[in-house]
């Protein structure tokens, strides 16, 4: 029997797909340094941990589809304090950023439609790109000038019969650009002018470093009915595993339909929604010593990939991310080799190749992502061991 095509296309992740790999050289008491994918060693905050120790219902029953009462108002105020001004209504509890992507663009789009999205992005963005049967038209940026976004004409040279939005990340993974509000505003004007949603992934919102300044697209005037912004906890709070996001927008109809997609699945994760309803109220010294250590990691990235030879990149101003491009060939080759044939004092690294962040084929090829998720020391040894696999990988 044959299986779907959608099934036999999907894209494998890119920061996923090699663990087998890294699974073996542990087996062979190889230590890992895990630069692929972002998970934070920032402990989650208390106030999160001690509602699970403290559940006590005697049931766990369902929720509200839309999600708690008591979280969607503290998400009113949470945005508030963020300059973002939305009602209740317009909140939807989702399962993670994930499950509000898949459902703004199913809401958003008809199967065969197209979302313009500057690459790199996020890999998954393919996949559930093809879950909705959207086709994703790339808006190549490039490392060597901070992965800005392009002036409007290539943008609009992009725009089709089918095109019903433009979705940004911002801040980006995996890239770390912030976008001016210039930029923001560019692509609202552009949204107007032809009739399209802007889908803005903000996740990494707390995460903006060297004086730069995040924008949401809901402080967008005159954009009402084609905002749509997604959120999550997971990275705010170091709370990967809890699996909380929301979908806004103040497009009446559009929250409607979402709606209809979120009683499908039922409900959000109950005792996951109090966790993240207790982690609203965290003080601000909280994020403002997260911030000071990511700034810290990022700088140690960044120096040691500017001081190999031949490597491109631009220090990044946002989210815990980084894109290199190196002097070599095949970034994916290069990474599997370092865990099957490379370590150092029995240690390697493992990250992401870049050329899974594209929708473009042959782009990316030669670049790698590294998510600066580790302290200071392992960091710094990651890199040195980085560093050495690379000059014995050109040699090889």
């Amino acid at each position: 029997m044959n299986l779907s095509e959608r099934a036999l296309n999907v894209q494998a992740s890119p920061i996923r797909k090699l663990m087998p790999f890294a699974n073996a050289a542990k087996k062979n008491g190889v230590h890992i340094y895990h630069l692929n994918i972002g998970q934070p060693d920032i402990e989650t905050p208390q106030e999160m941990l001690d509602v699970y120790r403290h559940y006590d219902e005697k049931v766990l029953a369902y929720g509200p589809s839309q999600g708690l009462e008591l979280y969607r108002k503290n998400l009113v105020k949470y945005y508030d304090q963020h300059g973002i001004s939305v009602d209740m209504e317009d909140i939807i509890v989702t399962t993670a950023g994930s499950e509000a992507i898949i459902f703004a663009l199913l809401t958003a789009c008809d199967p065969g439609d197209e979302v313009i999205i500057p690459e790199p992005f996020y890999t998954n963005y393919n996949g559930f790109a093809k879950i909705a049967g959207v086709k994703i038209v790339p808006l190549t940026t490039f490392a060597e000038d901070g992965f800005a976004l392009p002036e409007n004409e290539k943008i609009e040279a992009l725009l089709s019969e089918k095109t019903k939005a433009i979705m940004l990340c911002n801040p980006g993974n995996p890239t770390g650009a912030v976008y001016p509000r210039k930029d923001i505003e560019r692509i609202a004007n552009i949204a107007r002018k032809n009739n399209l949603f802007v889908i803005a992934d903000e996740v990494y919102r707390e995460f903006v470093y060297d004086g730069a300044e995040h924008t949401s697209i809901l402080e967008i005037a005159d954009l009402e009915d084609k905002a749509i912004m997604v959120d999550s906890i997971s990275k705010r709070y170091s709370a990967c595993g809890a699996r909380i996001g929301c979908l806004i927008s103040r497009n009446e109809d559009f929250i409607q339909s979402v709606t209809k997609f979120a009683q499908a699945r039922l409900c959000p994760p109950t005792i996951d929604q109090l966790a993240a309803n207790a982690a609203i109220d965290i003080e601000k010294s909280y994020f403002k010593e997260i911030i000071k250590e990511y700034k810290k990691r990022r700088d140690i990235v960044y120096d040691a990939l500017t001081e190999i030879p031949g490597v491109v990149c631009v220090k990044p101003k946002g989210a815990f991310y980084i894109i290199a491009k190196l002097p070599i060939e095949d970034s994916e080759d290069f990474a599997r080799w370092m865990l099957e044939n490379f370590s150092y004092q029995n240690k390697t690294v493992m990250f992401a190749p870049a050329q899974g962040f594209y929708a473009s084929q042959s782009i990316g090829q030669d670049e790698i992502r590294i998510a600066y998720i580790l302290n200071e020391n392992d960091l710094t040894d990651a890199m040195n061991i980085l560093k050495k696999g690379l000059e014995k990988y050109q040699r090889s």
